[in-house]
C-alpha cells in the first residue's frame, strides 16, 4: 500500500488494486461500442461506471495524500474534463483529444509519484491510456554515454512506457546548456517528436524541483508549449507532517505514546530547518529510526515483553536522534540527517 504523502520510486509502478493489471488493455468505454445516443437523449454521468472508477481513485487520492488541496482540485478537474469529453463523444460531438502531458514541480516526499499512479488509474479507466502503468525513469535512463547512444535508449525508454505514462524525475537534469556535446538536447527533441505523434498512446509526466523546472521549460519553449498542465506540489506544513507520521506509525501496527508524539513534533521542527529536508520522506526515515531505538531500548529491557510495550514508541525512542544532540554523542554513531 502506497503510504501517505510518499511515493514508491520503482523503475515501474503499477496502479493500485482495483485498477488492472500491467499490460492490460483498457476498459470499455462504451462510446466506441455503442451506437451514438440521439440529440434528445440525457446522459447522467454519475451513474456510469466510468466516473465510479475515477471517484474511487480519487477516494484513493484523499486517502494516501494529507494536504495537498490544490494538487487534488486540480486533478478532479482533469478527471471532470475527460470526463466531459467522453460525455461528448457519445453524443457524436467531435474535438481534438484533450491534451494530457503533465508537470509536477514540487520537493522531495510531496508526493508527486503517488499523484502520477492515480492520474494513470483516472486515464485508463476513460481509455485515455491502455494500461495504467508508470514507467520512471531519470537522465541515465535516457542519455547515452556516446554517439548514438542516446536515441535507441530514449526510445526503449519510450517503448515501455506506450500505452501508459512515462514519468521522466528531475527532467531538467536533460538540459545542460554549459555543454554544449552534451546529449540530453537529443532526448528532449525525441520525446518533443514523440508527445506529439503519440498523444493517444504516451502520457509524459516531467517532474522535479520548482525553481528548475521552471527554468528547465523556459529554455525549451517547444516542450513547453506541448505540455498543458502544470501542477505545484507544495511543502508539507509542520501539522500536515504531524498527520503524516501519525498515519505512517498506525499502519505499521504502531503508536506514539503522548511524549513520544511531542517529541516527533519537537524533532519536526528542527528537521525542517536543516539542509536536505524532504518532507514526508524525512518523516519515514525518521520513523524508521525511532523503531530502530525502541527495538534496541525493548531488547536491553532483558525482561518479558508485554504488546503494549512492542506497539509503543517512546519520547527516548524520538530524542534519541542526533538532532538533539548535545554534543555528547561519540564519534562512532553517526546518523544521517534524517537522524
Amino acid at each position: 500500500m502506497s503510504q501517505p504523502g510518499f511515493g514508491h520510486y520503482r523503475a515501474e509502478q503499477q496502479a493500485s488494486p482495483g485498477a488492472v493489471a500491467s499490460g492490460g488493455a483498457a476498459p470499455e468505454t462504451g462510446d466506441s461500442a455503442e451506437a451514438l445516443l440521439g440529440d434528445d437523449a440525457e446522459l447522467d454521468l454519475a451513474r456510469d461506471e466510468a466516473t465510479a472508477r475515477v471517484e474511487r481513485t480519487l477516494a484513493s487520492l484523499d486517502a494516501e495524500l494529507v494536504g495537498l488541496a490544490p494538487v487534488k482540485l486540480r486533478v478532479r478537474e482533469i478527471a471532470s474534463l475527460l470526463l466531459v469529453d467522453r460525455a461528448r463523444r457519445q453524443f457524436g460531438l467531435v474535438s481534438s483529444r484533450p491534451t494530457l502531458h503533465m508537470s509536477f514541480a514540487g520537493g522531495p516526499g510531496t508526493g508527486k509519484t503517488t499523484v502520477a499512479l492515480r492520474m494513470a488509474e483516472i486515464l485508463y479507466a476513460l481509455g485515455y491510456i491502455r494500461t495504467a502503468r508508470v514507467h520512471t525513469v531519470t537522465r541515465d535512463d535516457l542519455v547515452g554515454q556516446f554517439i548514438g547512444h542516446t536515441a535507441p535508449k530514449t526510445k526503449e525508454a519510450i517503448a515501455r512506457a506506450a500505452g501508459g505514462v512515462l514519468f521522466v524525475d528531475e527532467a531538467y537534469y536533460l538540459f545542460r546548456p554549459e555543454n554544449e556535446r552534451d546529449y540530453g538536447q537529443e532526448v528532449i527533441e525525441i520525446l518533443l517528436t514523440e508527445m506529439e505523434n503519440e498523444r493517444g498512446d504516451l502520457v509524459v509526466v516531467f517532474a522535479g524541483y520548482p525553481d528548475r523546472m521552471a527554468t528547465f521549460f523556459g529554455a525549451n519553449p517547444g516542450l513547453s508549449s506541448r505540455v498543458p498542465h502544470h501542477i505545484a506540489f507544495d511543502d508539507y506544513t509542520h501539522p500536515e507532517l504531524v498527520q503524516i507520521a501519525d498515519l505512517m506509525v498506525a499502519e505499521e501496527n504502531f503508536r506514539f505514546d503522548d511524549q513520544a508524539r511531542e517529541a516527533f513534533s519537537d524533532y519536526l521542527t528542527r528537521r525542517m530547518q536543516r539542509p536536505q529536508f524532504s518532507n514526508a520522506r524525512s518523516v519515514r526515515n525518521a520513523v524508521e529510526r525511532s523503531r530502530l531505538r525502541q527495538a534496541r531500548r525493548l531488547v536491553e529491557l532483558d525482561r518479558a515483553l508485554t504488546r503494549n510495550d512492542l506497539i509503543t514508541l517512546t519520547a527516548t525512542d524520538v530524542y534519541g536522534s542526533s538532532l538533539f544532540d548535545d554534543g555528547s554523542r561519540s564519534a562512532d554513531s553517526p546518523e544521517t540527517p534524517d537522524g
